[in-house]
């Protein structure tokens, strides 16, 4: 399909050792506005220098559990420990605080929540970012600044077509990706949430997606890999939980 072999497994010796503790989740418990338990006192570690993939079967907690770590949920119980920031149920973080603790998000529906699709791509590279010092002018946004970085962006991580006033909607699935991976690895996290990084993308992206988030962890990141493809998560992840409904039922080490 994309004219050269690619490899998706597992590599040799992809094994690292684990830091310090970057976020730690206890007793997180959530419902849905129906009534019924979407989170059922989960409670997790994520450490420097990992990725923690979470198995399942969709529909068992996995997105409302990256909507609560990420802030765009609070939950009705539980604490959450960020570096040295610490949130509880009443006091949660929020979207644009997680942002300055070096936390960045790629939603799973990166149309909904990842992008903009009627903006162009200048635009959807920098949201949620547009407040950093080097996209300001004074008081005003340095548009100029934004269209840089873009440019910058589709090189690195070979957006395709490198067009940053293109329509974000007018991209493929895996370009879109690509965009917002770049938006979110750029600005170096301590901690990532990843949410189906490579669905409806092509095998050429899955590699290249896969081997950023690999990048990441090496240098340093802890990454939280929620994905519904087990062959994903057994080629990424250096430790697996498995969640069923809402609960966390098993955890295991690759």
């Amino acid at each position: 399909m994309v004219g050269r072999k690619v490899a998706l497994g597992r590599p040799a010796g992809s094994a690292k050792e684990a830091g310090a503790v970057r976020l730690e989740a206890s007793g997180l418990s959530l419902r849905h506005a129906y009534g019924v338990p979407a989170l059922r006192d989960v409670s997790l570690r994520l450490r420097a220098g990992e990725i923690v993939g979470v198995a399942g079967v969709s529909g068992n907690g996995q997105s409302e559990l990256l909507e609560v770590l990420s802030g765009l949920r609070a939950p009705a119980a539980g604490r959450m420990q960020l570096g040295e920031h610490a949130f509880s149920a009443d006091a949660w973080l929020d979207p644009s605080r997680a942002r300055e603790l070096h936390l960045a998000h790629v939603p799973e529906d990166r149309h909904a929540v990842g992008l903009v699709m009627n903006f162009p791509a200048w635009e959807s590279a920098v949201l949620g970012y547009q407040g950093l010092p080097k996209y300001r002018r004074g008081l005003s946004m340095n548009h100029a600044a934004m269209r840089s970085a873009t440019a910058e962006m589709e090189e690195r991580f070979d957006v395709r077509p490198r067009s940053v006033d293109l329509g974000s909607s007018k991209f493929s699935g895996g370009n879109q990706q690509k965009l917002i991976l770049a938006r979110e690895i750029g600005e170096q996290p301590q901690v990532l949430l990843v949410g189906q990084p490579t669905r409806g993308v092509d095998i050429g992206a899955i590699e290249f997606i896969h081997a950023q988030l690999r990048a990441l962890r090496d240098a340093g990141c802890a990454v939280l890999l929620v994905s519904s493809e087990l062959d994903e998560i057994l080629a990424l992840a250096d430790r697996v939980l498995v969640m069923n409904a809402g609960r966390i039922t098993g955890e295991l080490a690759i």
